[in-house]
């Protein structure tokens, strides 16, 4: 019978919080297929740098490998149009899969890697070119591997990423324009973004307004122009090595200012723990993953039992209360989940000893109330007018204990661009309860800093401050553990090497602090002090232990402990000590022999 206890319920609380409102929006993949043009401009390359297509597999091959860390669940695809030969579902000419839509892995990246290296010059022998294409056709073979990769699991969002440097493929045919726009039509139907990237060689320009405009931008889209090119490759090169948290509500609930007016926000964290992935079993011989399946049993008849046959108690006066499933069940169960407000305090209540757990942050909702938008900022703008914030009674599922919060407003912050830099909405501060605060008593006799030294250590902080940004310091602990995964797939002889900037850089330290640095040392610790050397208190520590082991000795009766049967209860230390002061001449080293020395010197 499983032990009942409220402590368990909190942990219940913390693991479905955290854990499972992510699972539900992880299950999800993307999908993201690279449509790219092998027609014969595309290897034309000046001098001895790498041709466009070169280029494009580098991003193909880098955006697998950030992938495979950021979001593993993603499937990327790769299509080539502009082909001699073919291999399609729909058997369309001058369109070949060259990988289909499937979760990246090494096997993958090792292809592209050695294609990119060897098999450019033999790319005519493998795939040959041709200029007869129908991108339609090539949009609609896109289209279709979606379809049947949606059967399975439906994705999260749809991409294809077009690569090309021809700015006018169907110059001299109508119709086969007319067929791309409709099938770009299409995709923006079924949810599936249509991205171009134009490559340009030195002193080549691309208009978008020859063909690719009708097909990027459909008639509700506002922007006319297509990014730098360059900047967006430079951003898809770059090597990433972070997981990637999709940008969804945890979860989405009512807000009650009062009955019967109620508004849906979105609730979002802002900020969590990145730690190593959780390791997986696999099985000796196939390599698959091991699955695990857990069975209880009855002591007594080893019975297999079922979830109803189980039950949970609690002990009380010496007897154990039981509680069936539905009854624990109720018993989690306060309120609806939802905010519901309480009331309003000054923003000068608020203490930053207040902050117990990292705070989320709301957003309105329109999808479940119409209108949650508009009254959501007016309570926003009345909070930041009156500079109050409103204290809410915070229940977040079904099974979770109320909790009580408080809605810290934040406006809104663009930058010069009008582009928005801060987004408006309420941060939910969860506040301790009376039992969370504890009054720390302080040793009077613990040494204090003077008002010199603080002063220098003001100066030495000053000195040292500098803009901080968490994006700039990779966790070196979490990158090593990729590095040496990544190698270990990729059959690498050794992981890339890592930089640590978490690491000081002494000589700007000293350079910028080295004065003030050296004159808090004086301050502070004694002449003979050397920074990393041990000081020795080992000695010390020694002969304080044999001072209290001779005060204990003396308050000790040996005589009676030893007729008392006590002396099995002292250290060997303590008992040699005794043989000492008593004067008792024995060869004996263990403990039960000492004893028995002692006892036959007392005549026990």
């Amino acid at each position: 019978m499983a032990d009942f206890g409220y402590a368990r319920f909190g942990d219940e609380e913390e693991e479905d919080e955290e854990g499972s409102g992510y699972q539900a929006w992880g299950n999800q993949r993307d999908g993201l297929i690279f449509l790219v043009d092998a027609s014969k401009s595309m290897f034309d390359a000046p001098d001895d740098d790498d041709c466009l297509f070169q280029l494009t597999l580098k991003i193909v091959k880098t955006t697998m490998q950030n992938k495979i860390i950021s979001s593993e669940k993603d499937v990327i695809g790769t299509v080539f149009f502009g082909t001699e030969k073919k291999d399609n579902p729909s058997d369309f000419k001058n369109i070949f899969v060259y990988q289909s839509l499937e979760q990246p892995g090494a096997q993958r990246i090792l292809d592209l890697e050695k294609f990119e290296e060897d098999g450019i010059k033999e790319f005519s022998k493998q795939f040959g070119h041709s200029a007869t294409f129908s991108l339609s056709e090539a949009l609609w073979t896109c289209m279709n591997m979606f379809s049947k990769a949606e059967g399975s699991q439906k994705m999260g969002s749809k991409r294809i990423m077009l690569f090309t440097n021809n700015d006018n493929p169907h110059a001299g045919s109508a119709h086969m324009r007319q067929q791309a726009e409709a099938k770009a039509g299409d995709l923006y139907n079924n949810g599936i973004d249509l991205e171009l990237m134009h490559l340009q060689n030195p002193g080549e320009s691309f208009d978008i307004s020859k063909f690719y405009k009708p097909l990027l931008y459909m008639d509700d889209d506002e922007l006319t122009e297509l990014p730098d090119p360059a900047e967006r490759m430079e951003e898809l090169l770059r090597r990433v090595r972070s997981k990637d948290h999709k940008k969804r509500a945890l979860r989405r609930i009512p807000f009650s200012l009062a009955d019967g007016l109620s508004f849906s926000v979105g609730v979002y964290t802002l900020v969590r723990s990145c730690p190593k992935p959780t390791a997986v079993k696999l099985t000796k011989r196939e390599n698959a993953e091991l699955k695990s399946n857990s069975k209880v049993y009855l002591e007594d008849t080893g019975q297999i039992l079922m979830p109803q046959d189980l039950k949970k108690a609690q002990t009380y006066g010496g007897h154990k209360i039981c509680f069936e499933n539905d009854e624990v069940t109720g018993l989690k169960r306060f309120d609806p989940a939802g905010l519901y407000l309480m009331g309003f305090k000054p923003r000068s209540c608020l203490k930053k000893y207040h902050h117990v757990k990292p705070a989320q942050f709301l957003y309105p909702d329109e999808n479940k109330i119409s209108g949650s938008t508009t009254l959501f900022t007016a309570l926003l703008k009345k909070c930041l007018d009156r500079d109050v914030t409103p204290i809410c009674k915070y229940i977040p599922g079904r099974n979770f204990p109320p909790r009580f919060v408080t809605l810290l407003p934040q406006a809104e912050e663009v930058d010069e661009h009008k582009v928005q830099v801060t987004p408006p909405g309420f941060h939910v501060i969860f506040l301790p309860f009376a039992d969370d605060f504890r009054k720390v008593t302080y040793d009077e006799e613990c040494p204090r800093a003077t008002e010199d030294q603080i002063n220098k250590a003001k100066e030495v902080v000053k000195k040292l401050t500098f803009k901080f940004s968490s994006e700039s310091f990779e966790n070196p602990v979490l990158q090593n553990h990729w590095r040496n995964i990544e190698a270990l797939a990729l059959e690498r002889d050794e992981p890339e090497e890592l930089q640590d900037h978490t690491l000081p850089r002494v000589e700007d330290v000293m350079k910028r602090a080295g004065k003030v640095l050296d004159e808090f040392k004086d301050l502070v610790y004694p002449a003979d002090y050397v920074p990393g050397k041990k000081r020795k208190a080992a000695s010390a520590s020694a002969a304080a232990k044999k001072v209290k082991t001779e005060e204990a000795l003396v308050e000790l009766d040996m005589r009676a402990e030893a007729a008392a049967g006590k002396l099995g209860k002292l250290t060997v230390a303590v008992l040699k000590d005794i043989l000492k002061k008593e004067k008792i001449n024995t060869a004996a080293t263990r403990k039960n022999d000492i004893i028995d020395a002692i006892n036959n010197h007392f005549g026990v």
